[in-house]
């Protein structure tokens, strides 16, 4: 299922707020038809704000392609899911710095993007970066020179082998070579994290693609998810 803005992009002062129910023992799989454009601003932000409510035993994949961010761009994205008993997700979010071949890397004004995973114990992943553009952050210790950066999340505080996910979504992306750098870590409980840099957006979407793959044989024994899109 596509989520789609019928617009040409998200602009200063939009307010989107997408709301998804998923129940008991479904499996939803949701993207987006193509990568999301932010417009300049020169007063408010735009802001998305996505909650996931995912049912009992139920399955989700939520993997839009990523955010562009214009010269002048401000962004506050949050994304909620809560995990009831049983449940899990593979979750995607990515970002650019900017459209690079035109030199408009790390030219945006704000991103504010905070990611947060809850099951009925309590907190599984909370995660938030607020960054203002500007090229310092290009360097060693920010993206690294990379242009691209995503993060894919594996919950699923059911699973009886965690440590199986982890050496399979590490095992995924081991053939670093100098378009990209990642790094695979198990969450305090319930899941997993990786981060992906990426110098260009073909490489992020291949590596993203790997991860996804095998998350989806580790999680629930299924082949590659193969989207269509234009």
């Amino acid at each position: 299922m596509f989520l789609l803005n019928p617009t040409g992009g998200v602009l200063g002062g939009d307010q989107l707020e997408t709301a998804v129910e998923l129940g008991p023992g479904s499996h939803v799989c949701l993207s987006t038809p193509s990568a999301t454009r932010v417009y300049r601003s020169t007063g408010v932000p735009a802001t998305q704000r996505t909650t996931i409510r995912v049912g009992e035993g139920a399955r989700l994949e939520y993997t839009p392609d990523h955010v562009i961010l214009s010269p002048g761009a401000r962004l506050v994205q949050r994304l909620d899911v809560e995990l009831a008993a049983g449940a899990s997700a593979i979750v995607v979010d990515g970002w650019a710095v900017g459209r690079v071949a035109r030199g408009e890397a790390w030219r945006f004004d704000l991103l504010d993007s905070g990611i947060v995973a809850r099951d009925p114990e309590g907190l599984l992943f909370k995660d938030r970066l607020v960054l203002q553009g500007t090229p310092g952050w290009g360097g060693l210790g920010g993206t690294e020179g990379m242009a691209y950066v995503a993060t894919m999340l594996c919950v699923a505080p059911a699973h009886p082998a965690l440590g199986d996910l982890e050496r399979a979504l590490t095992g995924s992306l081991t053939t670093p070579t100098a378009e990209a750098a990642v790094g695979v870590t198990a969450l305090a409980r319930g899941g997993v994290v990786a981060r992906i840099l990426a110098a260009t957006a073909p490489a992020m979407q291949a590596l993203l693609a790997r991860a996804w793959a095998a998350c989806r044989a580790e999680l629930w024994a299924l082949p590659p998810q193969l989207l269509r899109k234009m």
